[in-house]
This record gives structure tokens, C-alpha cells and sequence, in this order.
């Protein structure tokens, strides 16, 4: 997989302001680079995630590596703004106070584990994404929600609870769990208003 530059990271993040904007200013138009780099063109998993101040405002993304990564975040920064089930579609007044970020993932891989305490030793706080599934039940988080909960065991009760499944289920062994890594810049970390 290519790294991607700053300039990349610049123009994806622009991008991404752009198709909100345009989706609720009629007169602007969504700001799509002339040059796609080649990283930029890869199939890459990734989400969009909107703080308003600081809160969590909206986060929608793909796991899988299914598309561009270009594509992928113009559809995320669309979906997290405008179709993010817990929040109602942003408007033109929380424009300036929003910040975009992007997060770019790894393909996950499954994480094999004997028991609770052996998957608690395998995890890296920080650094892995974890995905639990149990049948139709899915949920991820991305590695910067440890931030907020670094205690391992409360990150997998938090994450078994947001899928819809007994907050116990990073217990069970027949819940597949996965990881990923994930590289997450911001407006705030690359134009530093």
C-alpha cells in the first residue's frame, strides 16, 4: 500500500469539507482534484469522522477496502454528516465549527485468541482497530477511540454494547474478532487553523 503524502492528506480533507459544503450551500461546488495520486486511487477501507468543539458529530466509513480511497471519503464525509443514524443531518451554521477528520485503514485480519484474558494481551491500546461480529451483529471501533477508553476491558464492553450484543460477548468464543491499523489526520493536525 502507498503512503500517503501531506499534500494527499491536504486534499483529501479538502475534499471532504467541500462535498458537505456543497450539499447545503447551493452556489458551492465540491472542490475534486484535478490529479489523483496513486495512493490515493488505491481500494482502501476508510471513515470520515465530524467533532463539533470537540464532540463527536458524526463518523460513518467502510471497513473493507471496496473502492478508492478518493471515492470513499467523498460517499463518508456525505454519509457522516447528512446520514449518521445518531445525529441529525448538519447545517450551514455548524459549518466553522466542525473538524474532519480521516482515518485510513489497514485490511483487517482476524486476531486469534484462547480466551478473555489472552485477547486482552493481544490487543495494542492505541493501535489496533477491533471489530467483533457474532452473526448479524457487527460493531467497530477505530484504534483513536482508546483515547477515551483505554482500559482494555471497558473498550470491548463499549464495543460489545454498540453492536447489540450482551456486553460480555468479547468473552465468547464464538465472537470473530479482527483487527486493523489505522493512519487518522485532521484539518487541525494539517492546515493548523
Amino acid at each position: 500500500m502507498s503512503t500517503l503524502t501531506d499534500e494527499d492528506r491536504g486534499v483529501l480533507l479538502k475534499l471532504a469539507r467541500s462535498v458537505i459544503t456543497a450539499e447545503i450551500i447551493k452556489d458551492s461546488s465540491a472542490d475534486r482534484p484535478e490529479v489523483i495520486s496513486p495512493a490515493m486511487k488505491e481500494k482502501r477501507g476508510c471513515f470520515v469522522t465530524l467533532h463539533k468543539k470537540g464532540i463527536l458529530r458524526g463518523c460513518i466509513g467502510t471497513i473493507e477496502p471496496v473502492k478508492s480511497l478518493i471515492s470513499g471519503v467523498e460517499d463518508n464525509a456525505l454519509n457522516a454528516a447528512f446520514r449518521d443514524p445518531r445525529f441529525p443531518p448538519a447545517k450551514a451554521d455548524e459549518l466553522t465549527d466542525i473538524d474532519i477528520e480521516i482515518s485510513v485503514l489497514t485490511v483487517p485480519r482476524i486476531l486469534e485468541w484462547e480466551n478473555g484474558e489472552d485477547l486482552k494481551r493481544k490487543l495494542k491500546p492505541g493501535v489496533h482497530g477491533v471489530i467483533l461480529s457474532q452473526g448479524w451483529h457487527s460493531s467497530t471501533f477505530l484504534p483513536q477511540v482508546w483515547e477515551q477508553l483505554p482500559d482494555t476491558q471497558l473498550f470491548l464492553e463499549h464495543l460489545c454494547q454498540k453492536g447489540g450484543m450482551k456486553k460480555t460477548c468479547w468473552m465468547d468464543r464464538e465472537t470473530v474478532v479482527k483487527v486493523y491499523e489505522a493512519e487518522y489526520f485532521s484539518e487541525e493536525t494539517i492546515f493548523q487553523h
